[in-house]
């Protein structure tokens, strides 16, 4: 018997969401971590960023505001969230916090999370600094798991 690729439950910057899947977020100005490379990465920047040797999609998304597509936003955060069941899935931004917290919290919506909750579960389960402004939380708050 085979098991889908996951990320060890203890890395750095994983984390679990109710259902169990694990996604990795992390910041794209440090290393990549050692271990297990993604299958597919979500880069949330407002600028392409680099090719990296996986699959990935690359969300416009300026530091410290929102996507610069809410639609899209939504179709990515589900496309990441249908492929953490079977992969390792990364969302990153530059510092890690704001934008790839954000979109974690989504996640959690997508995964069952009530939307009003979201932000605490990562906070808590993440980075307690994730989701770092006013707009970002209610962005989450407004997320349902139908979309943005």
């Amino acid at each position: 018997m085979t098991t889908a690729p996951s990320w060890e439950p203890t890395a750095a910057g994983v984390l679990r969401l109710p259902s169990g899947r694990l996604v990795r977020g992390r910041g794209l100005s440090r290393p990549l971590p050692p271990g297990p490379r993604p299958g597919f990465g979500l880069y949330l920047l407002g600028r392409r960023p680099p090719a990296v040797d996986w699959e990935s999609r690359w969300l416009r998304w300026p530091d410290f505001r929102l996507p610069a597509d809410r639609t899209e936003a939504a179709g990515a955060f589900r496309e990441a969230w249908g492929r953490s069941a079977s992969d390792r899935v990364e969302l990153a931004c530059a510092g890690g916090r704001g934008r790839t917290g954000t979109a974690l919290a989504c996640l959690a919506v997508l995964d069952g999370v009530p939307a009003d909750r979201a932000v605490a579960f990562v906070r808590e389960h993440y980075h307690p600094h994730a989701v770092e402004t006013p707009w970002q939380r209610t962005f989450v708050a407004r997320f349902r798991q139908g979309g943005a």
